[in-house]
């Protein structure tokens, strides 16, 4: 994805980069926190344009958003070395340090403005919002990490994830409601391991790659242009077959990450999360098979003037990681027996 970023952006992307670097590696709140702010800083002139408003207004909200949840970080931070011998407060110190790390990664109950952002970004900006701005927070919350807070929160993130993803014409907006699902996947990994996070982000990061680099390359924003456009047969299937691996359906590679949180699960009697878990994502594999079937069985129109040329590179290279995503479960479970 490098490069699609053009070059007078490549600075910005590297402070990016160490800002998370930062982060992640510092002994103090104190670091964690100019990390974050780094982060921000240097994400908005990735994001922002002049010559489009979408581009502009989407920077100001995650400008804003931001800015509140560091604000309620810094807060918390302070208020816990205040009151460090008073082990009363405690849980209230950890709630809202981890719901302020919850609003910087669009989660339940802060994703309202998550869904708005990703509708004014460019495909890049949208995987780099889904994957690279969620490292930080997560591996933030891992160190101060309320155990009955967050399984609260990652079941809501299962079924709201699940039900904006219903009538939305918008595919970036799906795509954020898919990121909301697969984030309470990725909240209940990292409270069994920062392993399994570690694999299920890797896996979850590599799929989101394929989608945003295949509606980059066909330049595709909404439902209904898969209808209208006169577009290959096989990239519709190349388009099916990611959706199914991004919604955990075997043997996909979505589905081995899936399945090893389930499993973790099960092993520790957590059957009601299990449930919720695995009713969320055949339900969003509903939603996906249910565009998909339109697109490829309804009547399109074939407009001989609109043709959608892809060079023969870029058609290998689809092939190539859909080929992955396709028989990647079968790889990955000989592998690790």
């Amino acid at each position: 994805m490098l490069f699609l970023i053009n070059s007078n952006k490549m600075f910005f992307f590297f402070i990016l980069f160490f800002s998370t670097m930062i982060s992640i590696s510092s002994n103090s709140w104190l670091g964690c926190w100019i990390g974050l702010e780094i982060n921000l800083l240097s994400f908005i002139p990735l994001i922002s344009n002049p010559n489009n408003l979408l581009n502009s207004e989407a920077s100001l909200k995650y400008f804003l958003t931001q800015s509140i949840a560091s604000i309620n970080f810094l807060f918390s931070i302070l208020l816990k070395l205040l009151f460090l011998k008073n082990f009363f407060f405690n849980d209230l110190f950890s709630v809202m340090i981890n719901s302020s790390l919850l609003m910087k990664m669009g989660s339940i109950p802060f994703h309202f403005w998550f869904p708005n952002i990703m509708e004014g970004l460019s495909w890049l900006n949208c995987f780099i919002l889904m994957t690279w701005q969620k490292i930080s927070p997560m591996i933030l919350l891992s160190y101060y990490l309320n155990i009955y807070f967050i399984s609260i929160i990652m079941i809501f993130n299962c079924i709201i994830g699940v039900i904006g993803s219903f009538n939305q014409n918008s595919i970036r907006k799906l795509m954020a409601f898919s990121s909301t699902n697969n984030l309470g996947w990725m909240l209940s990994s990292l409270m069994i391991s920062e392993s399994i996070w570690l694999l299920f982000f890797s896996m979850y990061s590599f799929l989101t790659m394929i989608m945003c680099y295949m509606f980059y390359l066909i330049n595709i924003f909404f439902i209904n242009q898969l209808f209208n456009f006169n577009m290959n047969f096989f990239l519709k299937i190349f388009i099916l077959i990611n959706f199914l691996s991004l919604g955990g359906l075997p043997p996909f590679l979505g589905f081995f990450s899936k399945w090893m949180v389930i499993n973790f699960l099960i092993m520790n009697n957590l059957f009601i999360i299990s449930f919720f878990f695995i009713m969320s994502s055949l339900i969003l594999i509903f939603v996906y098979i249910r565009i998909i079937y339109s697109s490829l069985l309804f009547y399109s129109f074939k407009l001989k003037w609109f043709k959608i040329f892809i060079k023969n590179k870029h058609i290998i290279f689809i092939n190539f990681l859909s080929f992955i995503s396709l028989t990647g479960m079968i790889f990955s479970t000989f592998f690790f027996i």
